[in-house]
């Protein structure tokens, strides 16, 4: 464990003492898991778009032609 010494705005400290206290916890052990979850969010997605970029490309169809993007996106309904 490392002690880090952070600066909060007096309104925020205040909201975290008492959202602490409701969660029969402390200030340090909610900031602690908040972090600790953000920085697995940030490692998960570097982790998925890593896995993705290091697939080979392949196309998406063998022949012919695609679509034009006007008979794609058609709605004559709304016309």
């Amino acid at each position: 464990m490392k002690n880090v010494t952070i600066v909060l705005a007096e309104d925020v400290a205040r909201w975290a003492r008492v959202w602490a206290a409701h969660h029969d916890t402390s200030v340090s052990q909610m900031l602690g898991h908040l972090l600790k979850d953000r920085m697995e969010d940030e490692q998960g997605y570097d982790a998925a778009m890593q896995a993705f970029l290091s697939r080979r490309p392949r196309r998406m169809k063998e022949r012919g032609r695609y679509p034009q993007r006007e008979a794609l996106h058609e709605r004559a309904v709304l016309r």
